[in-house]
């Protein structure tokens, strides 16, 4: 990763990960030319972003987590990166979003969602500075979309041929936390459970579903799983 340096202690220390290597280029000359900014820039590699994030100090990182490839948000990097370091805010720039996109980003810790095909650098700039202050940066559709998911979560519902279900709410949770690419660890501590137990869920999933792997899980759960109601289920 690349750095610039700054004498003001006024600036913000700024991430810019992009698997786009001219995209990035661009944006990180753009935001040096700015003093309120030092700029870090680098590959969206999770590992090396975690590692570089809590070396350079980041308060904000710019991620473009759009796989042009499968058309999939890179979400598991965010949700990483809010775990580890929440203090860190997360801005996403992306082509478009659905209301889908928007409430997925912000369910796994972006604090804003950007896109220059609606919006210029200039504010591009204010978006940093308002999320450096703890605000979100969010537009008039994106809060409609995020009011309306309030009453949904991400899970995964899987009936017989019967029409008997054959997860409990809690193994639904645990396979759409799976399926978004966190681990053992990160299901743990997003469910408020122990490792072991996220373990033990697994073994009894694996074995309803006739399935071996996680692999196998996530392309089950691609397959099969949709939007259902929100239900607390307390830990344990």
């Amino acid at each position: 990763m690349s750095t610039q340096g700054s004498t003001s202690s006024e600036v913000i220390n700024v991430l810019v990960a992009d698997s786009n290597q001219m995209q990035c280029q661009l944006l990180t000359a753009a935001l040096r030319r700015r003093p309120e900014f030092r700029v870090i820039s680098g590959p969206l590699d999770p590992e090396l972003i975690l590692k570089t994030a809590a070396e350079a100090a980041t308060q904000v990182a710019i991620m473009n987590v759009d796989d042009a490839r499968s058309g999939v948000l890179q979400l598991s990097v965010v949700r990483q990166l809010h775990l580890l370091h929440p203090e860190i805010a997360q801005i996403l720039l992306l082509e478009g979003y659905s209301p889908e996109t928007v409430v997925n980003a912000f369910r796994s810790g972006a604090r804003g969602l950007f896109c220059f095909s609606r919006y210029p650098f200039r504010m591009l700039c204010k978006c940093i500075q308002v999320v450096r202050k703890g605000q979100i940066w969010v537009s008039g559709d994106q809060v409609q979309y995020l009011v309306d998911g309030l009453t949904q979560v991400s899970s995964l519902r899987v009936v017989n041929t019967h029409g008997m279900k054959l997860l409990t709410p809690r193994e639904e949770q645990v396979v759409a936390l799976v399926a978004d690419g966190l681990s053992n660890r990160q299901v743990a501590h997003e469910l408020q459970l122990s490792e072991h137990t996220v373990k033990k869920y697994l073994f009894r999933i694996f074995d309803k579903l006739g399935v071996s792997s996680r692999v196998e899980l996530v392309l089950y759960a691609v397959s099969h799983g949709r939007a259902e109601p929100v239900e607390w289920i307390p830990a344990g």
